[in-house]
């Protein structure tokens, strides 16, 4: 399967990318709760709006959730290795 890789520390991604990608998925799905900023600010109890998140995710790109694989409509947040090899 050939793929395109983005380096989103080198080349992050804008708020509207973020918000063309996330679509009508729930955008808490693509916060990385493992990261620092998510953890202090509380979001798991007190989550950002969705506006907030997207320009939070746009100015931290460690705050998105990786990796992010898009294979036509379907998307994979996070390492899933079955998921992984099902779009094989």
């Amino acid at each position: 399967m050939e793929m395109e890789f983005r380096d989103i520390n080198a080349d992050p991604l804008s708020v509207q990318e973020l918000d063309a990608l996330i679509g009508e998925r729930d955008y808490k799905d693509f916060l990385n709760t493992r990261n620092e900023l998510y953890r202090t600010r509380n979001m798991k109890e007190k989550p950002p709006s969705r506006k907030e998140a997207l320009a939070l995710m746009a100015r931290e790109p460690n705050l998105i959730r990786r990796p992010v694989v898009i294979r036509g409509n379907r998307i994979i947040l996070g390492y899933d290795e079955e998921a992984l090899k099902k779009l094989g």
